[in-house]
């Protein structure tokens, strides 16, 4: 068997980044750019006050109280023209531009105003209040690199760049094919030997959490002309998931078929727990993951296989999730010759220590404890028994620990 390790290095090996392709900027959150991306525009583009207030010359108001004349006004969005004189103040508002001759802002708390005259109260130094040309960014500036993510802060950054359109990594698309007798939708009629699946509606919001595209096939039954006809619907896909049919047996179908189909098989067992019988090869240009039929064993090698390689092709370099530390709140047996992947919760102690707490059932099948956990214990092969208070490896959920 296959350690986890060089699993996930020969799925690397075969991940591509996707095409670029341009979108809006409007859509551009949680997509990663293709290219450095450099300001189109100098931010401010003028001096502009930082404040509501009065606009003067610090030579001016350097002995206070001092009586000015109002000259005009700057609102945000319009300009006083004409040079400032001596013993002149244009009334200016935040994001207005700095007349001419003036070199402060005297801000409006500061002052008593009849209209035509203005009293100003406090002195105001040179520069005050008053936000130069180029404070942000200036023109030219690459501001945001090539391989980036982008967050709310970058789309509206880049925004303010001026760039209404931007070039990013294509999602990949993901066909996602259950199969098995066993199994129906979710709302269908469950016959007294059938359960409902999980995998495929679980898959897909795994995948558009990985950044990627799902496209649902549906369920295919342990039929080989059935399931070729349905895994035909991947054709022009980056990556085919299946789940089911990876381990040996009367109906494990998915090999044989997609066999037929040009699909060439790298390696079928991992030394891990849950997911033993994982599936890794290419069909063409499609890179094909035959994951466990036990809903729990799909998501975990979901997480654990599957984000990788789409960071990966969405232009995030390897993406293997990096374990944190966290101490034992309970001791564990020791383990046998495959990785296990312990679903537990996690707490804060007094100190601010992570704490994290195996559950006692880890039966594959068991979608609960996976939705309550907030990550998995990484327990490496032969690891021996840990006492309570022990640091161990942890893989946080996508959503988990990051509510602590």
């Amino acid at each position: 068997m296959l350690s986890v390790e060089e699993a996930q290095r020969r799925i690397l090996a075969a991940a591509r980044p996707t095409p670029a392709e341009q979108i809006s900027l409007a859509d551009a959150h949680g997509r990663v750019l293709c290219e450095d991306l450099a300001a189109r525009r100098t931010q401010p583009p003028a001096a502009v006050s930082a404040m509501d207030g009065y606009a003067v010359r610090a030579q001016d108001v350097a002995k206070v109280p001092a009586a000015l004349r109002i000259v005009g006004y700057a609102p945000a969005g319009g300009a006083h023209e004409g040079v400032l004189g001596p013993g002149e103040t244009v009334r200016i508002f935040t994001g207005g531009p700095v007349p001419d001759g003036a070199d402060a802002i005297v801000i409006q708390e500061d002052t008593e105003s009849d209209g035509t005259t203005v009293t100003v109260k406090e002195s105001a130094p040179k520069g005050h209040y008053i936000r130069p040309a180029g404070l942000d960014f200036r023109a030219g500036d690459v501001l945001l690199k090539k391989g980036r993510l982008l967050t709310a802060r970058d789309v509206g950054l880049a925004a303010a760049m001026n760039h209404p359109w931007l070039m990013v990594h294509r999602r990949p698309r993901v066909t996602i094919l259950a199969t098995g007798d066993e199994v129906v939708m979710p709302g269908d009629p469950v016959g007294p030997n059938q359960i409902v699946s999980s995998n495929g509606l679980g898959l897909a919001a795994a995948v558009r959490a990985f950044g990627g595209e799902p496209i649902l096939l549906g369920i295919a039954p342990d039929d080989r002309e059935a399931l070729a006809r349905m895994a035909e619907g991947a054709s022009g896909s980056d990556l085919l998931l299946t789940t089911g049919g990876a381990s040996v047996g009367d109906h494990d179908l998915v090999q044989s078929v997609l066999g037929k189909q040009g699909l060439e098989v790298d390696f079928w067992q991992i030394a891990m727990r849950p997911g033993k019988p994982l599936m890794f090869g290419t069909i063409g240009s499609t890179m094909m993951i035959g994951l466990p039929g036990n809903p729990v064993s799909t998501l975990v090698c979901a997480m654990i296989f599957v984000q990788p390689a789409l960071r990966r092709m969405i232009g995030l370099g390897d993406g293997v999730a990096a374990a944190v530390k966290a101490r034992l709140a309970a001791p564990l047996p020791k383990n046998d010759r495959r990785q296990d992947y312990l679903r537990a919760t996690a707490e804060r102690d007094a100190h601010g220590g992570l704490l994290v707490r195996s559950f006692e059932k880890q039966d594959s099948s068991m979608m609960a404890p996976l939705a309550k956990a907030d990550c998995l214990i990484v327990r490496p092969p032969h690891a021996g028994p840990a006492a309570a208070g022990e640091t161990v490896d942890v893989l946080p959920m996508p959503d988990g620990l990051s509510r602590l």
